[in-house]
């Protein structure tokens, strides 16, 4: 089931929260007061074009600026999704403006009006009209019932909602049986003791991510560097690869969101400037340096071309597969949900 079809039950348990003015440094403001790690897209249109944009994460308890610019286009629209990694339904932020967005990160700008999603991995999403009432600076905060009084309620909620999606029991009286989890969490992570609340975040929503065991094709980056993905997938005339999907360093990028259907998903993982490959194979298939998708009757030839070999990851039988890149590559595939019956 894809993400779509999940947003008309979880809208009903979250609320939407819009707050006053903040200071010139920052035009439009969003705040986490919840417990749930948040990825929010944004949009602004003018009486011609329609620009998007996601997704901006934001951890429980602190504040993101997507937009630095004064906020001067007519009209502006807020969306925010819970992380995969929460265990539980899914739960959103939005309103009745239909636009076309993707699971992972994204940017468009299209020519007004929209009749329909341009591209296969894009669908329509229900994003808020952001009433600022006219200010050129605007915070927004999101919140979930019951409310949390302050971001500092919220950052100690998310991480006791994250160790309990690992499995921990912290919901008791007292603190002892939260610093016994994350006293454990450390130690099992090698996660350094002095690490920083951004740090913590990232570590316990990998770990939180492989354990949800999503449908889809999910890649994690257990290393220290952002990296860029493409896949292959094998068609009736061929492999077709796309790319490039963004996974930094501690986060996962969910490539593929619905149920696998297929035997192997080819992968292909680079790093920043000319280092060598992080994940390569044997199977040589074409990409681009920029965004694309090519299906395998197309030359690879021109500039920004060139074919690199891909590693076939196998997903017979899976109806979800986590591919966890760390420092030396690929590692084992984390357990995921099997089709019934397997």
């Amino acid at each position: 089931m894809t993400f779509s079809r999940l947003i008309p039950a979880a809208v009903v348990f979250v609320a939407f929260a819009l707050c006053g003015a903040v200071s010139a440094n920052a035009a439009l403001k969003l705040c986490n007061q919840t417990s749930y790690i948040l990825y929010v897209a944004i949009g602004s249109a003018t009486k011609k074009e329609l620009d998007t944009k996601g997704w901006s994460r934001i951890v429980p308890g602190d504040c993101a600026i997507p937009i630095a610019e004064s906020l001067t286009a007519p009209a502006y629209f807020i969306y925010a999704r819970t992380s995969r990694a929460h265990s539980g339904p899914m739960r959103a932020w939005g309103g009745n403006v239909q636009i076309c967005a993707r699971d992972t990160n994204f940017s468009e700008r299209t020519k007004l009006p929209v009749r329909g999603c341009r591209r296969n991995e894009f669908y329509k999403m229900p994003f808020a009209v952001l009433d600022r009432h006219g200010l050129t600076t605007w915070t927004t905060t999101f919140k979930e019932a019951p409310n949390l009084k302050t971001l500092k309620d919220a950052k100690h909620a998310g991480v006791n909602r994250l160790l309990g999606d690992l499995g921990y029991h912290v919901n008791v009286p007292g603190e002892r049986a939260r610093d016994q989890a994350l006293e454990d969490f450390h130690r099992r992570t090698k996660l350094p003791a002095d690490a920083n609340d951004a740090e913590l975040f990232a570590s316990l929503e990998v770990q939180a991510t492989k354990a949800a065991s999503p449908a889809g094709y999910t890649v994690c980056n257990s290393s220290d560097q952002q990296i860029w993905v493409a896949i292959g997938l094998q068609g009736q005339k061929g492999i077709t690869t796309r790319g490039w999907w963004e996974a930094p360093a501690g986060a996962c990028s969910r490539v593929i969101s619905d149920p696998l259907r297929i035997n192997g998903v080819y992968l292909f993982a680079r790093g920043k400037g000319k280092q060598p490959p992080i994940v390569t194979g044997h199977t040589r298939l074409c990409i681009r340096s920029t965004e694309f998708e090519l299906n395998a009757s197309q030359p690879c030839s021109g500039k920004g071309f060139t074919k690199v070999g891909f590693a076939l990851t196998d997903t017979r039988g899976r109806t979800g597969y986590m591919a966890n890149i760390g420092q030396n590559g690929l590692a084992q595939p984390t357990p995921q949900a099997r089709k019934p019956g397997k």
